[in-house]
């Protein structure tokens, strides 16, 4: 871990670390939905971990990209289906 790697060395390393997490996203997603009839449990616990994969996606993306990430605004929408209630 101690070796000295250049800027294109790091980024191709970052893109990996990226389109690794895209697939494994990918994976746990359609595990998540094989599983909501027959275990519930077991298909949240698949959603959650296709969250996490998702948020180290986006965050490798806008590393990669800055700016090309929106950001929601504090307060508003967090997720899919969430409305702001006044």
């Amino acid at each position: 871990m101690s070796d000295v790697v250049d800027a294109d060395e790091l980024l191709r390393r970052i893109r990996r670390g990226r389109d690794v997490a895209a697939e494994e996203e990918r994976v746990w997603r359609e595990r998540a939905q094989s599983l909501t009839a027959t275990d519930p449990d077991q298909a949240r616990e698949a959603a959650e971990r296709a969250r996490t994969y998702e948020v180290v996606g986006t965050v490798l993306t806008e590393i990669i990209t800055p700016g090309t990430i929106t950001v929601p605004e504090p307060g508003g929408p967090v997720g899919p289906g969430v409305r702001r209630v006044t």
